[in-house]
């Protein structure tokens, strides 16, 4: 049985006809399992949100098949089925909140599916519960801090009963209280609700709680494997413009000084492990 919500298949996307359109996406081949937690990484430039949107069909490949749950995404009589399948959180909060009250916002993407209006309330409780934002039903958006807002709008798209969530980087515009926010959320629905999450980010602290760790550069992917033997490559990581966690940057300083510190270092409690043994 075919276990990936996701399946990429030599796709090739640019925004005209070529010659005079270059691809921003070229020779893309990946799969993800349902329930995987995958950060995708990469410049500016680099494809990364063009990626996002051809998991939602907002937009099709100019050659080659992006298909979820089997489903292939040219299929415009199933957009509602992809678009129910994966769901859709962008940077900005604001672009992505409708209504004057928060709950309402909530039951603004089951009332368009035609969701039968107690179900409705019992997704919208749900929905706030799960991103810990039920207490704040009955309030205005525009009084939220940046986390909350955040907060709201995956609410919305959790009330859909998406099996996998994209973030096209959704703590870019947060200070670190609200990425905080958004991160334990975002890490709460993948190991609890099993809910596949794809995580557009440009920090490095983000993608190492990751399953798996795909760096992109100039439309294509380069590297493609867990935190730590992605990190591990620091050398290969800072050609494609990127940055490594600061502990992991710590680390392959003091290897390069003739410090005996393994490679792979990605978190802060595995450092202090390893200075403590030496």
């Amino acid at each position: 049985m075919n276990n990936n919500i996701i399946s990429i298949q030599n796709l090739k996307f640019a925004y005209g006809k070529e010659p005079e359109y270059e691809p921003v996406l070229k020779d893309i081949d990946l799969s993800v399992k349902k329930g995987e937690f995958i950060a995708v990484l990469g410049e500016n430039g680099s494809g990364k949100s063009t990626l996002a949107k051809l998991l939602n069909a907002l937009i099709v490949p100019s050659d080659g098949d992006v298909f979820i749950n089997g489903i292939n995404t040219k299929d415009s009589s199933k957009i509602w089925d992809i678009r129910q399948a994966v769901g859709m959180v962008f940077q900005n909060p604001d672009n992505q909140l409708v209504s004057t009250i928060v709950e309402d916002d909530v039951a603004f993407g089951p009332e368009n599916l035609g969701i039968e209006p107690a179900e409705i309330r019992r997704r919208v409780d749900s929905s706030l519960k799960a991103v810990d934002m039920y207490e704040e039903r009955l309030k205005e958006p525009h009084r939220l801090s940046g986390g909350q807002k955040q907060r709201v709008a995956i609410a919305g798209i959790i009330a859909m009963r998406p099996e996998c969530i994209v973030l096209d980087e959704p703590t870019a515009m947060l200070d670190p209280v609200g990425r905080s926010e958004v991160m334990s959320t975002i890490m709460r629905l993948n190991k609890e609700e099993g809910i596949t999450i794809l995580l557009i980010t440009h920090f490095m602290e983000e993608a190492a709680v990751a399953d798996r760790v795909i760096v992109m550069n100039r439309g294509e992917i380069k590297m493609n494997g867990t935190p730590k033997e992605v990190f591990s490559d620091v050398k290969e990581v800072k050609e494609y413009g990127l940055d490594v966690p600061q502990v992991t940057e710590l680390a392959y300083m003091l290897r390069n000084a003739g410090i005996d510190i393994p490679a792979g270092v990605i978190t802060v409690d595995e450092m202090v492990d390893i200075l403590c043994q030496l």
